[in-house]
C-alpha cells in the first residue's frame, strides 16, 4: 500500500512558517517592551550569541542596532551577513589567538580580564591602525567560575608603563556579572560594589576622560536592578530571543 506523505509534508512547511511569522513577532514585541524599561541613557544590547542571522535581521528590522556576541568567529561570520551600520560588542572570554578576527570591525570589548590580554588588543588594533574601545571586566559575583580582575589588580595594570604606553586601546569603562542567583538583595550588592569600582577608577585614573563612562551590568535576569545601580550597558539575550540554542 503506498502511503501519500504530502499531506504531512505540507503542514510541516506550514507549522515552519507560522513558527517564523512567530519569532518574527515574538523578537519585535519583546524589543519593544524591554525598551520601553528602559531610560534613554542606557544602552540595549541584543545578546545574539547562538541565534541565527535571521533572528538578528528580524531585530535590526525592528531597530536593534547594537549585538552581543561571545564567540569570536561566530560575531566574525555575523558581520559578514549582516548590515554595516551594526555595533558589535564582544561580551565572552576573549583568547588571544582569537582576537584577530574581531578587530577590524568590533566597537567595543567588554571583558578585558588582565593586562597580557589588553596588550595582545592593543597589538592587533596597530596592525589595523585603530583604537578600540575597551572595558575593564571585574570579579564581582560568588562564583569561582567567573572571570576578572579585583581593584588592586586593576590599579596594578593602569599604573604600569606597559599600559601607559598602549596607543590603540581606550579603556571606557567596567563590566562586571553577578551571582547567579534568586536573591536579589545578594545581586543588588555586586552590582552596587562595581558600581563603587568604577567611581573609584573614574576619580583616580580617568577624571578627565570623557569616554570613561561606561558600566556593563545586567542581563536578562537582573537587568531591572543593574539600572537601579547605575548600569549604562545592559546584556539581555533570552528576553528578546527566546531560550539558547546550542549544536549537539
Amino acid at each position: 500500500m503506498k502511503i501519500n506523505h504530502t499531506p504531512i509534508i505540507i503542514i510541516e512547511k506550514t507549522l515552519l512558517f507560522l513558527h517564523g511569522k512567530m519569532s518574527i513577532i515574538m523578537i519585535k514585541e519583546n524589543l519593544s517592551i524591554i525598551k520601553s524599561q528602559i531610560p534613554a541613557d542606557v544602552t540595549l544590547v541584543a545578546v545574539s550569541k547562538t541565534k541565527p542571522v535571521s533572528d538578528l535581521q528580524e531585530a535590526y528590522d525592528a531597530g536593534q542596532r547594537v549585538f552581543g556576541e561571545n564567540h569570536a568567529l561566530e560575531m566574525r561570520d555575523k558581520h559578514e551577513s549582516l548590515p554595516n551600520d551594526i555595533q558589535w560588542h564582544f561580551i565572552g572570554h576573549l583568547q588571544t589567538n582569537k582576537i584577530k578576527y574581531i578587530i577590524p570591525f568590533v566597537s567595543l570589548i567588554h571583558s578585558i580580564d588582565s593586562g597580557k590580554l589588553l596588550e595582545a588588543v592593543n597589538k592587533e588594533a596597530a596592525k589595523h591602525n585603530r583604537v578600540v574601545d575597551c572595558l575593564l571586566q571585574f570579579h564581582i559575583a560568588q562564583e569561582e567560575t567567573k572571570f576578572g580582575l579585583d581593584l588592586q589588580e586593576a590599579r596594578q595594570l593602569l599604573e604600569s608603563d606597559t599600559f601607559k604606553q598602549m596607543q590603540n586601546v581606550r579603556i571606557c569603562g567596567v563590566m562586571g556579572m553577578a551571582t547567579l542567583t534568586e536573591d536579589e538583595a545578594q545581586i543588588r550588592k555586586e552590582f552596587h560594589n562595581l558600581k563603587n569600582i568604577f567611581d573609584t577608577l573614574k576619580h583616580d585614573y580617568f577624571s578627565d576622560a570623557t569616554p570613561f563612562k561606561e558600566i556593563s551590568m545586567g542581563m536578562s535576569h537582573d537587568y531591572p536592578i543593574a539600572i537601579e545601580e547605575g548600569a549604562t550597558l545592559v546584556r539581555v539575550g533570552s528576553k528578546i530571543f527566546g531560550p539558547r540554542i546550542y549544536n549537539e
